[in-house]
């Protein structure tokens, strides 16, 4: 069967990557002998509606180009909220692809309840964000009480600029972040 794969993980959090979703995907699909037509990676948030590898595997989708999309769970997939889950997964079967989740085995196209299970599930993610973001609100209103205040630490003009002329003379965003010494994140935010 030709399979595409979907991974992501959110850039907040630094220490986060998708080889772990990786190796047990491909794991899966050699077991299973599917063909991995391509690997989709966002690192971005899964509420985002930008998630660029996210439109190109739909793109794919609407081409047929594959079989079975596999990810590694419906929160990797996406926590929009249950109407938009649904609504992506709906558009998978319109196109004719099936879906698997890794590790939630229920999650799967071809089983009889997969609208209910997909309903709480999707439910359940975006539950889990608006708690997590309910965390960052409440820890950012300690730190105001404290005298502390939350965000991005402002980088001087100067590193701005020494960014956007690495970026002009092509410089990767690592490359720039390992010369100025300064995070990849904080480049990226100043080379979009």
């Amino acid at each position: 069967m030709k399979t595409a794969i979907y991974v992501r993980c959110s850039t907040k959090h630094h220490n986060q990557d998708v080889e772990n979703q990786l190796l047990q995907l491909n794991a899966f699909c050699e077991k299973q002998n599917h063909n991995v037509f391509k690997v989709y990676s966002d690192y971005e948030s899964s509420a985002s509606e930008n998630r660029s590898a996210f439109k190109a595997m739909l793109l794919d989708a609407s081409k047929r180009e594959f079989d079975l999309l596999l990810f590694w769970s419906l929160d990797r997939f996406s926590r929009e909220g249950v109407r938009q889950t649904i609504g992506y997964l709906q558009i998978l079967e319109s196109y004719g692809v099936t879906y698997k989740s890794y590790s939630e085995q229920y999650i799967d196209s071809s089983g009889i309840f997969k609208d209910v299970i997909i309903s709480i599930l999707a439910t359940l993610a975006k539950q889990e964000k608006v708690r997590l973001s309910q965390r960052v609100i409440a820890g950012l209103e300690k730190a105001k009480l404290k005298g502390r205040i939350g965000g991005r630490k402002k980088i001087d003009k100067e590193i701005v600029t020494k960014i956007s002329a690495l970026k002009n003379l092509g410089y990767s965003n690592r490359k720039i972040a390992r010369e100025l010494k300064i995070s990849n994140n904080t480049v990226g935010a100043y080379t979009q």
